[in-house]
């Protein structure tokens, strides 16, 4: 899909991209087969405001149902089918493909998509949640649609539907009349959540919003530079403790190739987009064979953690599987550890 209907006051995008408009489900999932047909492994949908997908095409009258505590700026539409139901669909088409999506907004996750990303095992348990601020007053003057304690409660309940799920998010430093007070609210909310990755930056107005019609760009730069690094030293921090909390657990990796700084290395990505390194040796070609080979980029293997840092994670690899395998041993809690 395409466009945005959001007008949150910073951002252009409805300005250059338009309304929203989606792309018919039957069109999406015949691209879908065909890239499962060509031995694509992982498949990103795409969209500026991507969980408010629908599909006006479809005669199935439905309504789009907003988060707790959300509200938008335009009425409540209805007709279509919606992201739960292209999540379903897309998922179906081959089980070993890895579904990811992006950029959602967080007025869009009603427990229909939550649970058809927790049953779906190649749905990937990282949602995207952008907070933009920690504070609430700045939230609403952002045209956000909700506030601190809104986005906190999205994030609990998300985590109680969707075990071992990872969190990441954007964050905007400097904002207009963005006091240090609701700096610290901003650095005490990426305390709080701990996500797996945040994109922090500073704040840049852009012309033809209403930031640019009605609000004064007034946090100095040099202030605003501060407030990025600081925001940056936190996230490190809290992301190094999820990290530590994965050792000795079991991973998932999809095998990317050889790493950066060593032969004898190699790296994958594991099902919250994390970069997991491990020696590059032969490894059993299922858990409990006798026959082994090197992985190749696309395989799914199982990788032990044992050391790690806050950007990525390290360990042993152990066997090959598929992805559906070893979900199945998941539920059948086989593993002694998976995931947090």
């Amino acid at each position: 899909m395409r466009g945005c209907d959001n007008m949150c006051t910073y951002c252009i995008v409805p300005f250059t991209r338009g309304i929203e408009r989606s792309r018919p489900v039957s069109s999406i999932v015949d691209e879908v087969k065909y890239l499962s047909d060509q031995g694509v492994k992982e498949i990103t949908l795409l969209g500026q405001n991507v969980n408010s997908y629908r599909d006006t095409t479809s005669e199935i009258q439905t309504d789009i149902v907003l988060s707790s505590g959300f509200n938008t700026v335009y009425k409540r539409k209805r007709g279509g089918l919606l992201f739960a139901d292209l999540l379903d669909k897309v998922s179906d088409v081959n089980p070993e493909i890895r579904i990811r999506f992006t950029s959602p907004h967080p007025k869009d996750f009603p427990d229909d998509v939550l649970h058809v990303i927790n049953e779906k095992h190649n749905i990937c348990k990282l949602l995207h949640l952008p907070a933009q601020s920690g504070n609430s007053e700045i939230l609403r003057k952002m045209r956000r649609g909700y506030t601190r304690e809104a986005y906190l409660e999205l994030i609990d309940h998300v985590r109680n539907i969707i075990p071992g799920v990872a969190f990441t998010s954007d964050f905007i430093c400097g904002f207009c009349d963005e006091t240090e007070e609701a700096h610290q609210e901003t650095l005490s909310l990426i305390k709080e959540v701990k996500y797996e990755y945040a994109y922090i930056f500073p704040y840049s107005m852009r012309p033809k919003t209403p930031a640019h019609r009605h609000l004064e760009d007034n946090v100095p730069k040099e202030v605003k530079k501060r407030r990025v690094e600081e925001a940056f030293r936190v996230f490190r921090v809290s992301t190094l403790e999820l990290h530590k909390r994965e050792i000795e657990n079991y991973h998932l990796i999809q095998v990317l190739g050889m790493s950066k700084r060593s032969e004898l290395q190699w790296s994958g990505r594991n099902d919250w987009n994390t970069k997991v390194i491990y020696p590059q040796v032969p490894i059993p070609i299922a858990e409990g064979s006798n026959d082994c080979r090197l992985p190749n980029a696309g395989d799914y293997i199982v990788v032990q953690i044992n050391d790690c840092t806050s950007q990525v994670l390290k360990g042993k690899a152990m066997y090959h599987t598929t992805l559906q395998e070893f979900y199945r041993k998941q539920s059948e809690k086989k593993y002694p550890s998976v995931y947090r």
